[in-house]
């Protein structure tokens, strides 16, 4: 799959340049902490990376990471597993809260509904997930995608999908999960690229599948 060997690629080169990036976002970090205080056992990152994002999480709950590329897994310093999110190597109703920040982008339309119905099924009732993405930026508007050929000093063949919040608020509601909460913001250059984001935090239905 291009999209794991590309990672694969960089995935050195990732680890050094972007784990420390949490730094420099507020935002992401107290939705993050959010999170974590709704978490009552695993917290599962979705698209882990280098598993800094988990790393932040576990000074707080209990988490594992899982990533397409495994050698973007070796990098981590917190339990991770190579996997795809479409058909996550996960129990289900095994998680409490589920995070997948900037993974979903490199899915299509297909491939995010099985994404979705899959954080619906590893999600204890009542879980949260909270979902990140690029909305748009100067080159890509919203609902169109960018490849990338070349990334630092590695050849590689990656897919950025700019998504609309409605369309994947819709998507998720579709694999039984309820946006809650929703944040939009721009970005901020000097620690990211310059793309508006969005934040969807959703809650899988209920026990008794009322879902409030």
């Amino acid at each position: 799959m291009s999209t794991r060997r590309s990672y694969d690629r960089v995935a050195a080169r990732y680890a050094v340049e972007l784990s420390g990036e949490l730094a420099g976002k507020p935002l992401d970090r107290a939705l993050l902490d959010a999170v974590a205080e709704s978490a009552d056992g695993l917290v599962l990152d979705v698209g882990c990376g280098p598993g800094h994002v988990a790393a932040y999480l576990a000074g707080r709950v209990p988490v594992v990471g899982v990533d397409l590329s495994p050698r973007m897994c070796a990098h981590a310093d917190v339990p991770t597993c190579a996997g795809d999110m479409t058909a996550l190597p996960v129990r289900t109703r095994s998680v409490s809260a589920l995070v997948c920040l900037y993974a979903v982008i490199h899915l299509d339309a297909g491939q995010r509904a099985q994404a979705y119905a899959e954080f619906a099924r590893v999600l204890r009732p009542d879980g949260q997930a909270l979902v990140a993405f690029h909305v748009r930026d100067a080159e890509t508007p919203t609902g169109q995608e960018k490849t990338l050929t070349r990334w630092w000093d590695s050849e590689v063949d990656l897919t950025f999908h700019f998504l609309d919040p409605g369309e994947e608020t819709r998507a998720l509601a579709e694999a039984g999960l309820t946006v809650t909460a929703r944040l939009d913001r721009a970005p901020n250059p000097r620690v990211e690229h310059a793309s508006d984001r969005a934040y969807l935090l959703a809650r899988a239905a209920s026990a008794s599948g009322s879902g409030s």
